[in-house]
């Protein structure tokens, strides 16, 4: 299982210290989410050996209109193992959801945003995950709180509907955000989910992480198929 998280600079703890508390959380893996204007620096190879866990290079897609969203999504797409668009605005949700160079689709329901049984079919053709995210319910209250899991439980019936992908994380900004496994399947059952969709929603990412790193592969052109050296495509 792994979080996806945000470290400094677009966050309060450095990529060792989200490793370092995943660790001990007893999580495998952590991908580092930072939105392409603030990335951070660090040795994904020397804080893995140091603590035990795996660092996965992402990116969340900040950007004003899909035409923006494309260019970037073009420049990272072959440069970095996860990509996330950071949605929200209901054209960045739809360009998301039917892009396949896109991993997950974030904060899709955030400021003006709405998700619907079309984006969610989208989502579903096009294999892209929508981010199930229990950060508002960990950390908001009152009205916000209650919002959030109204927005939760709507999306889970959506995405169930289409047969859509998707992903858990409580969105840490700090190590102190992050909840341990155990603890976000206590939070997903007590607003409706089961343990085992989060569960899943948590290995998810750690799939993600794997089949891109094949993909990022030298040689790889598509499942199935790979470059030899001699330049021809072998199937």
């Amino acid at each position: 299982m792994y979080e996806a998280v945000y470290a400094h600079p677009d966050g309060d703890s450095t990529v060792a210290r989200h490793a370092l508390t995943a660790a001990e959380s007893g999580f495998d893996g952590i991908v580092v989410r930072n939105h392409g204007d603030e990335p951070a620096e660090y040795d994904a190879d020397a804080i893995a050996e140091e603590y035990g866990v795996d660092v996965a290079e992402g990116v969340e897609i900040r950007a004003e209109n899909p035409s923006r969203a494309s260019g970037f999504v073009g420049n990272h797409r072959s440069e970095t193992t996860v990509v996330v668009v950071h949605g929200g605005d209901p054209k960045l949700n739809r360009f998301a959801v039917e892009q396949p160079a896109v991993d997950v689709l974030a904060h899709p329901m955030r400021g003006d945003g709405d998700f619907n049984h079309v984006l969610a079919n989208e989502a579903a053709a096009n294999g892209v995950r929508v981010a199930y995210s229990l950060g508002p319910v960990l950390r908001e209250s009152g009205g916000s709180r209650v919002r959030a899991i109204r927005q939760l439980r709507k999306l889970r019936e959506l995405l169930e509907d289409a047969g859509a992908p998707f992903v858990v994380t409580a969105a840490p900004e700090s190590h102190l955000q992050q909840r341990a496994p155990r603890e976000l399947v206590a939070v997903g059952e007590a607003v409706g989910f089961d343990a085992e969709t989060i569960r899943e929603g948590l290995a998810e990412w750690g799939r993600l992480v794997e089949r891109n790193r094949e993909r990022r592969r030298e040689s790889f052109v598509e499942p199935g198929v790979t470059v030899e050296t001699d330049g021809e495509d072998q199937s």
